[in-house]
């Protein structure tokens, strides 16, 4: 008799889990957004918000939880429900901010959340002043040899995706700079075109109409392959810098826990919104390009990434302010 409780018992669970599963989604999704908005990732979570309601048949609401590198809103979404209700919507930050907050985290970038799926690919453009005569990665090189910690660069603070690619960039060439921390994008960008900065890693939206202008010169992208919008100029790795690339990654993530048929869900409807032309559209003018995963190829992505840069702040000894 208790054998039978116990199998009715666990009959009626999965039916009822089942059938929850089925009935999905019933009310309002969030998506996190772990920054101010105006960002990147800002753009990508309120293009999915305006286009989910119409096959998910329920609003999508994107609340900005910024602060601490975005540590704030990434742990509320680790410490949500994970019943399909919270997503997160972020940057490969993600991955780096473990390497740099290691023992500091209340979670575990790899181990408290569902990767849901990619979403693009952004590129760091390494710029200078036009009045710098250096024009390629060896220039940069030869000048950064000749005054060992002298040449400055700047960044929107410890530990963002532009400070880790510099050191990247440093660590590859058995060179050194004086890094120059700032509060933000704004103050950096602003002495950078007073000729102040020596050199600076910045996204293609912000940097492109300062180069377009004659205010910022290119030294080369971050991106695997040369950029559309800038055909003539190389890249890293074409300047000599194997393993140099420092494209950012966007994508969705859920709570560890979500359901499977739940994740699987979205990646479908999210990788079709990524396929229209008007993400593309939307994406350009933030120099993102769309990109699209399975769930189980994002959390590849993440491995993978999370490794390099762990491997980057080990060998180069960054630490979070």
């Amino acid at each position: 008799m208790c054998k039978f409780l116990r199998v009715l018992a666990a009959t009626i669970l999965a039916f009822t889990a089942t059938a929850s599963h089925a009935a999905w989604p019933d009310r309002p999704i969030t998506l996190v957004v772990p920054f101010t908005p105006g960002t990147g990732i800002d753009l990508i979570a309120r293009q999915l918000a305006a286009s989910l309601p119409q096959t998910l048949g329920q609003p999508v609401v994107v609340e900005n939880l910024a602060g601490a590198s975005g540590n704030i809103g990434t742990e509320k979404v680790a410490r949500a429900n994970p019943d399909g209700y919270t997503f997160l919507v972020t940057v490969n930050t993600f991955v780096m901010n473990s390497s740099l907050y290691k023992g500091k985290l209340r979670f575990d970038p790899q181990q408290d959340f569902a990767p849901v799926g990619l979403t693009s690919w952004g590129s760091l453009l390494l710029v200078t002043h036009p009045s710098n005569p250096a024009n390629t990665v060896a220039d940069v090189v030869r000048a950064a040899s000749a005054a060992p910690g002298k040449l400055s660069y700047g960044t929107p603070g410890v530990g963002t995706p532009h400070h880790l690619s510099m050191a990247l960039f440093l660590d590859r060439t058995g060179t050194a700079m004086l890094h120059v921390p700032y509060k933000g994008t704004a103050g950096a960008v602003t002495d950078m075109l007073g000729g102040r900065l020596d050199y600076m890693f910045l996204p293609v939206h912000v940097a492109l109409p300062q180069v377009k202008a004659g205010k910022l010169k290119v030294i080369a992208t971050g991106s695997p392959k040369r950029l559309p919008q800038l055909p003539d100029t190389p890249t890293l790795t074409e300047a000599g810098l194997q393993g140099a690339d420092v494209d950012m990654w966007y994508g969705v993530l859920g709570p560890k826990g979500t359901p499977a048929a739940i994740v699987d869900r979205m990646n479908r409807e999210i990788n079709a919104i990524l396929k229209a032309p008007a993400t593309a559209t939307a994406f350009d003018a933030q120099g993102m390009v769309p990109a699209t995963s399975t769930p189980a190829e994002f959390g590849a992505l993440i491995a993978r990434d999370a490794k390099r840069w762990d491997d980057v702040v080990a060998r180069t000894g960054i630490t979070a302010e």
